[in-house]
């Protein structure tokens, strides 16, 4: 009964203190933290876009690996391509201009 007693109160101790904390608020954002918080949000974005395209090259390379081990296989018409995102851009920065050809020499 002795060990009972503490158990009892350190379990009703953690609840109580874990519902407090549970009610504070969050503390407010400087324009600083903001604008971080979108820049690393956009660069996740942007990570988990060029995953993709990674994992769809390797998808494709072992496609093309089989097709070409196995002749007798159809290969499928309708495989998507894969598209390449690019580099990143931050949040609200101008696109670069996309290059036509080589620049000329003067």
């Amino acid at each position: 009964m002795k060990l009972r007693t503490p158990l009892v109160a350190s379990m009703m101790l953690a609840m109580v203190a874990g519902a407090a904390w549970a009610k504070l608020p969050a503390p407010p954002l400087t324009d600083e933290q903001k604008a971080a918080a979108e820049l690393a949000k956009a660069k996740t974005a942007h990570q988990a876009k060029v995953d993709a395209y990674k994992t769809c090259m390797a998808a494709q390379r072992a496609a093309d690996h089989y097709f070409k081990t196995h002749p007798q296989a159809a290969r499928p018409s309708n495989a998507p391509a894969c598209t390449d995102p690019g580099p990143f851009a931050a949040p609200g920065a101008a696109p670069a201009p996309a290059a036509a050809g080589a620049p000329k020499k003067s």
